[in-house]
């Protein structure tokens, strides 16, 4: 007979040992599921923090490049009675063309009246200045041989000459002296230069004695605002910024909630002494307290593309040491996403160097 050998136990997981490693698998799984759902919080968070970084730092930089120029080529103090210490283009009213016209001009205006509002609990910026060759406090004419020609006092200018302070299609504004009541001024176009002759397309009567501002081929005069939560700007020498909120209004910034702003002046007693003494929004009523006007002080919220779950934030502040918190409150939500304020103090140097200015 044959000797068969005893077979070996099957070997294998019973059902109790499989449903307590699923277990445990599974639990495995709900942890790595909650580091990660962690994890990608933390990454949201940052990625909105760096989002809304760039986007107020950018928006910051575009505001700061325009306010240093704010007022190039458009002021000037003359010496005749009549007119004393008038500030040339300032507080005037310029038709830049038919049927557009900016009043009340000024280098930097906070919340124009021609301007639509931004939103809620926001300020507005209109930034006036040329870039001309020509110095900003403008040519005096000497004579004019017709309504259109300036004859220019004190220098001779040539079409051909590249280093001249006027060629053809520059920009130029006629300021008659006296200064005009009420200051109604209108931009041209030069359409010939030769030797000291400027030639424009329409032209001023009675110029003699006034002076000629060249404003360059490229004078700027731009509208910024928050609008639906973006920073945009309106560019006035292309459209009517003063109309209906449309396509004029270009997005330079998403996520841009709010736009701050405040006028610097000194308001030293008699002799000013050059230095800013308060900050608020009371805008220059008259050509001396717009010499007062010294800097611009400007504040620009950005906020991160991620809604928290739960609040998260408290209202930003502004104002330097006199901090005044910003009211975002327009948005029921605006307490789930997170803030960075970018805060400057920009000298208007080309109101500066006008420096001081007696009888104001």
């Amino acid at each position: 007979m044959f000797k068969t050998q005893g077979m070996q136990k099957a070997r294998g997981f019973s059902l109790v040992e499989l449903m307590v490693g699923l277990v445990i698998g599974m639990v495995g799984v709900v942890i790595m599921m909650q580091i990660f759902s962690v994890s990608e919080g933390y990454k949201r968070s940052t990625t909105g923090g760096d989002d809304a970084q760039n986007n107020g730092a950018i928006s910051l930089y575009g505001l700061q490049r325009d306010l240093r120029q704010a007022g190039q080529g458009s002021y000037s103090f003359t010496d005749n009675a009549a007119a004393a210490n008038a500030y040339a283009l300032i507080g005037c009213n310029l038709t830049l063309r038919a049927g557009v016209t900016v009043n009340a001009l000024g280098p930097v205006t906070i919340n124009h009246p021609d301007i639509p509002d931004g939103d809620a609990n926001t300020d507005t910026l209109l930034v006036f200045y040329g870039n001309g060759n020509d110095g900003p406090e403008g040519d005096r004419i000497e004579a004019q041989p017709a309504t259109t020609t300036y004859t220019l006092a004190g220098f001779a200018v040539a079409a051909s000459a590249p280093s001249v302070s006027f060629s053809a299609n520059d920009r130029v504004v006629a300021h008659p002296t006296p200064r005009p009541s009420p200051c109604n001024l209108t931009m041209e176009s030069v359409t010939a230069v030769a030797i000291s002759n400027v030639t424009v397309g329409t032209g001023v009567a009675g110029m003699t004695g006034g002076a000629l501002f060249n404003l360059g081929q490229a004078p700027r005069l731009i509208a910024y605002a928050v609008r639906n939560g973006s920073l945009t700007m309106c560019d006035y020498m292309v459209n009517d910024c003063a109309g209906a909120v449309g396509a004029q209004w270009v997005q330079l910034a998403s996520n841009v909630v709010s736009l701050r702003a405040q006028y610097g002046r000194d308001t030293t007693a008699g002799t000013m002494d050059g230095t800013v003494d308060v900050y608020d929004q009371t805008t220059p009523a008259n050509v001396c307290q717009w010499v007062r006007m010294r800097a611009i002080r400007v504040a620009v919220v950005a906020r991160s593309a991620q809604l928290e779950k739960d609040n998260v934030a408290s209202a930003p502040v502004w104002g330097g040491a006199a901090s005044q918190p910003i009211d975002l409150s327009d948005d029921a939500d605006w307490q789930r996403y997170r803030y960075k304020t970018f805060e400057t103090v920009v000298p208007l140097r080309n109101v500066a160097w006008m420096g001081v200015q007696a009888g104001c």
